[in-house]
């Protein structure tokens, strides 16, 4: 049966199991032949001819080394998933880093995928990236350093079968490369060009635009996060810091537009459950810090930079040091100095204990609060917690960006935002006609609550604003099939799924419809063409068998 809610963007995943051996043969034998971003080491060459010691020390940081080559950060090693059965393997042949699949279940040939960048410094994890036709995916494993060795990825250790194929989209990049692209237009994660022209964190990720202050000298056109306001300092941190439970885009926004100088509430509204844990899940620093006494005794004066050098990450034998002169800058009185602890020279140790978090399996996080008598972490929620949300660092926060933080909770398949999410985008529907992501939002949530007329209307205003997008097509083409219009029906899915051949489910919705309509052979092509990217999918194996039960006749079965 076709359903709406199936084909929505953070249900679009995908279930990979064979590439063309074609392509492998193409990346391994002409790897000049594909372009690569440029390194940090290189984008960064001009800042180190006058800041030297800061190039060479900035070098050597989690920030700097994010991401590039996965040849320069591979990581050996092997893990096999008893849920599923199969087994991954991490290695390098010939200068090319490899992922190989192998389904013990089933004795099938061995999936090998070329790698293409990694992802992650490796302070906390590793994971690497692979590409199939410009499509770009990211590994079901990756290497968690607490363990020190390979485990599934967030979402997947509890399924059964092949995993689902992580699409890379450009929002998921933002933080680990420099200057990330946007996918190609009514698409997810298909890239003609380089996703990302520079791999790592440059200068300029925090700096700002560098060509006038190379050039020109003094500080022209640089940003210095000193000397900002501090919503604007903060906000160079936040962006990538701060997640919350769950974070939306502003009506006409791209993060990926956000430019250092500028408040990421421009860009981004972030939101946190009432009461819930901020120590339960990952990437909540700046969050934590908020609610140190530190902070709060402090003010605007205290910042990440108080305890942080962006520039330079001590190493083992340095950071006990290295963080102690931090906390002695404020905590300075000789008789607090002499008596605190002698015997325990890091701070931390105790004041910032690391914890787990619930959203991420095997990472431990430096607890940020910054507790005078540190506290254990409670692994379940807190009693008091609700399922509202609540804008946090978000000055400016709408009632739309409100609803779409409950609609986006909904597709993270938390069904309880759901009235929520309906109510305040029927509320807006009238506010929202020039504003694809609210309208698509509507059209949804109007689908999964039965009322067909409504989601059409808003899909059609979606496509009128944007012919390509991807989430309207595919939603008002089932809506379309629905009601009986398979011509209709059979035109918005192709046009979505030319664009998206890697998307099983709508491969699978358009071949459903192709075959009502008698076109076996269409519909044969459809499935062949996704099983390129998804070979293993049961779904797509079992409809491919019932194609020779499709209706109609004129010589297409």
């Amino acid at each position: 049966m076709l359903a709406p809610s199936r084909i929505m963007p953070t249900e679009l995943r995908l279930w990979i199991e064979k590439s063309l051996f074609l392509l492998i043969i193409v990346l391994i034998g002409f790897p000049s032949l594909i372009a690569q971003p440029t390194p940090v080491r290189e984008a960064d060459a001009r800042c180190g001819k006058c800041h030297a010691e800061i190039y060479r020390n900035y070098l050597t940081t989690p920030m700097a080394n994010a991401s590039g080559v996965a040849t320069e950060k591979l990581i050996p090693g092997s893990y096999t998933h008893l849920s599923s059965g199969l087994s991954y393997v991490v290695s390098q042949s010939g200068g090319q880093a490899m992922l190989t699949t192998l389904d013990q279940g089933h004795n099938s040939d061995a999936l090998k995928r070329p790698l293409s960048f990694f992802l992650g410094s490796g302070h906390l994890a590793t994971t690497y990236l692979y590409s199939i036709n410009n499509f770009l995916f990211e590994s079901p494993v990756a290497w968690y350093a607490a363990s020190n060795k390979y485990d599934m990825k967030p979402g997947l250790a509890e399924l059964k079968r092949v995993p689902p194929g992580i699409i890379m989209q450009s929002s998921c990049l933002r933080c680990h490369m420099s200057a990330v692209q946007q996918s190609d237009s009514g698409t997810l994660n298909h890239y003609k060009a380089l996703a990302f022209l520079h791999s790592g964190i440059t200068c300029e990720a925090c700096h700002g635009e560098a060509e006038k202050h190379a050039t020109e000298g003094k500080r022209r056109g640089i940003v210095n996060p000193a000397r900002l306001s501090a919503e604007q300092r903060d906000s160079i941190c936040i962006s990538c810091h701060l997640e919350g439970d769950v974070t939306v885009e502003r009506a006409g926004y791209s993060a990926l537009n956000y430019r250092p100088g500028e408040s990421i509430s421009k860009y981004l509204a972030f939101y946190v459950y009432g009461g819930a844990d901020p120590t339960a899940r990952g990437v909540s620093e700046v969050e934590q810090f908020a609610k140190s006494t530190c902070k709060q005794a402090s003010g605007d004066k205290m910042s990440c930079n108080s305890c942080h050098d962006p520039h330079f990450t001590p190493d083992a034998q340095q950071r006990t040091a290295f963080f102690r002169s931090k906390c002695v800058a404020c905590h300075n009185q000789s008789q607090f100095l002499a008596g605190h602890h002698p015997e325990n020279q890091d701070c931390t140790n105790c004041h910032m204990k690391r914890t787990g978090a619930e959203n991420i399996p095997h990472v431990a996080w430096t607890d940020h609060r910054i507790l005078r008598i540190a506290q254990p972490v409670n692994p379940q929620a807190p009693a008091d917690s609700t399922t509202d949300l609540a804008p946090i660092f978000s000055p400016g926060a709408t009632n739309r960006d409100l609803a779409m933080a409950n609609y986006k909770a909904l597709l993270e398949n938390n069904q309880q935002p759901e009235p929520k999410a309906w109510a305040q985008l029927k509320h807006l529907q009238f506010e929202i006609t020039d504003d694809k992501d609210a309208l698509d939002a509507w059209g949804v949530t109007s689908a999964k609550r039965g009322d067909a007329n409504a989601a059409e209307r808003a899909f059609e205003r979606v496509l009128e604003l944007a012919p390509d997008d991807l989430t309207a097509l595919s939603n008002l083409g089932t809506l379309k099939a629905r009601r009986g219009d398979l011509k209709g029906a059979e035109a918005l899915l192709k046009s979505a799924f030319d664009r998206n051949q890697d998307v099983s489910g709508l491969a699978i919705d358009l071949a459903h419809v192709q075959c009502m309509t008698g076109d076996a052979t269409a519909a044969r092509s459809t499935l062949e063409a996704t099983s390129v990217y998804n070979p293993g999918l049961e779904d797509v194996r079992e409809l491919l068998t019932q194609l020779s039960d499709c209706g109609g006749t004129n010589g297409k079965r």
